[in-house]
């Protein structure tokens, strides 16, 4: 049975920082990139990284770039996304998934990204003016 658990959001003040981890197991097939999205509220989920999981290359949406990091620890079956330089418009709910978004092309899994299953229930990040 195949589990994807985020972790590490939680309350933070404009400015500071927190890493979101994902963790990933019961997964048996061809696992080819994992993305990080979120949702604010009131709006819809976007894809705001991406990483490839066979060469580590990754990808980020413009208004993160340089202040978030995706990264990966394969023996910990863990990807994770620091955030630094927070700003009250990153409050949404994080999540993570067995593929990247549309927007990554040759690293979304159209399957993948409509299964539930291989969607994590999301971690509450909120940042504080």
């Amino acid at each position: 049975q195949v589990q994807v658990v985020e972790s590490g959001g939680g309350l933070v003040q404009s400015g500071g920082s927190l890493r979101l981890s994902c963790l990933i197991s019961g997964f048996t097939l061809d696992l080819k990139s994992v993305g990080w999205y979120r949702q604010p509220p009131g709006k819809e989920r976007e894809g705001i990284s991406c990483i490839s999981t066979s060469d580590g290359s990754t990808y980020h949406l413009d208004s993160v770039k340089g202040r978030f990091t995706v990264s990966r620890d394969s023996a910990k079956n863990t990807v994770y996304l620091q955030m630094n330089s927070l700003k009250p418009d990153d409050t949404a709910v994080y999540y993570c998934a067995l593929t990247c978004s549309p927007r990554y092309g040759k690293y979304y899994n159209h399957d993948y990204y409509h299964n539930n299953d291989y969607w994590g229930h999301g971690t509450q990040v909120t940042v504080s003016s």
